[in-house]
């Protein structure tokens, strides 16, 4: 069948987003943000934890997490509030200022302290949760994880404003991953995932928010997707493991490998999902 023809189905809108595209030096290490967070402001209401949060792109997923933490005053944060914060906005006028200030954009260049694209409805969507789903908007293979709500995504991952089981089962499972195959373009080797063509298109086994929770094919979906995440994080952070063999742990190592228990957490999904 033509699945590139599928039209978007608006039960679907509002649920996936890119994440924020900086456009600048905004990034610190962690060692830079553990100062930050433990400085003190003149104004002592304003705690820099309020505007420095860990910064994921695709390789947070995909491989170990970076540390990288990022300065981000929001959407609309008015100039003279972001001075407030006084080591973190000392950091975006020395090193985004510079860059910005020279943007063909007038809103990049006026407004250079605020990320280019801050993505106010992805925030909004985000804000309820404790979680929410994550991919790599490139990668090898199509694998979603969670994210913590504190993390601020970059632009390479999409996100799914969802904090449920079911909803990453349905997710992670054969057929919307190979519905992710047919819609998405590629680079070089790698599918692209896209809000767009590749989520909005697709038909879940009821419309988002509508799930019956108390169904058993609901139920069922959900528990083995818990079950799969449980596997894959003991997988990934095994007790007593050196520094060394601990960066080897990655979902794109694991899913190269493919060990026979990810194969049958993953058959156990995917029967449930195909059951609904």
């Amino acid at each position: 069948e033509n699945v590139v023809a599928a039209a978007s189905l608006r039960e679907n809108h509002g649920l996936s987003f890119m994440g924020v595209t900086p456009a600048g030096p905004f990034d610190v290490p962690q060692a830079t943000a553990d100062g930050w967070l433990k400085a003190e402001n003149s104004d002592r209401s304003r705690s820099n934890a309020q505007v420095v949060r860990q910064y994921f792109n695709g390789l947070d997923i995909t491989r170990r997490v970076r540390n990288v933490w990022i300065v981000d005053f929001g959407v609309d944060m008015p100039l003279e509030e972001a001075k407030l914060y006084h080591l973190p906005y000392t950091h975006v006028e020395d090193k985004v200022k510079p860059i910005r200030e020279h943007n063909n954009r007038p809103a990049y260049r006026e407004y250079w302290w605020i990320h280019a694209e801050s993505r106010p409805a992805m925030r909004k969507a985000l804000e309820p949760l404790p979680r929410y789903i994550g991919t790599s908007m490139v990668a090898k293979h199509l694998t979603f994880a969670w994210i913590d709500r504190e993390v601020l995504p970059a632009n390479l991952v999409i996100v799914v404003a969802r904090d449920d089981d079911y909803f990453f089962g349905a997710l992670h499972s054969k057929p919307h991953r190979l519905w992710a195959l047919r819609q998405g373009t590629s680079l070089e080797d790698r599918p692209r995932y896209t809000p767009t063509s590749t989520f909005e298109t697709y038909p879940f086994p009821w419309p988002p928010g509508k799930e019956p929770k108390d169904d058993p094919r609901v139920q069922a979906i959900a528990k083995a997707a818990a079950e799969l995440v449980r596997q894959r994080d003991d997988w990934l952070n095994p007790h007593g493991l050196g520094e060394q063999d601990l960066q080897k742990r990655t979902l794109t190592n694991l899913y190269n490998e493919r060990p026979d228990w990810l194969a049958a957490a993953h058959e156990k999904l995917d029967a449930a999902v195909f059951d609904a």
